[in-house]
């Protein structure tokens, strides 16, 4: 069974930083594009980040570009999504999210595996 388990949301001011984490358990990551979305309330699952299963291609959405940086550990099966200059409109749940294939998507249908999302709040 493939879990996935987001850790290190929390309450942060304008302008601070979070760093998320998704460990995977269940199978390895190493063949699996991974990806981050998040959803605020009222509001439809909205694309992120994602980066492919070496690494070599990433994506990030408008709003996460230049403030955010994805990355991931294969040896550890964990991925990260550092955020940086958080505004209140980041405020959201953020789930992790594994495709079994190794190319990056900014769809979340073409997803496979989903994380529990971890509450990122972010105070004016």
């Amino acid at each position: 069974q493939v879990q996935l388990v987001e850790s290190g949301g929390g309450l942060v001011q304008a302008g601070g930083s979070l760093r998320l984490s998704c460990a995977v358990s269940g199978r390895t990551i190493s063949g699996c594009a991974m990806g981050w979305f998040r959803q605020a309330p009222g509001k439809e699952r909205e694309f992120v980040a994602a980066i492919g299963a070496n690494g070599g291609v990433i994506r990030y959405s408008d709003s996460a570009k230049g403030r955010f940086t994805v990355s991931r550990d294969n040896a550890k099966n964990t991925v990260y999504l550092q955020m940086n200059s958080l505004k209140p409109e980041d405020t959201a749940v953020y789930y992790c999210a594994a495709r079994n294939v190794f190319f990056t998507s900014t769809s979340a249908k073409e997803y496979n595996y989903w994380g529990q999302g971890t509450q990122v709040t972010v105070s004016s």
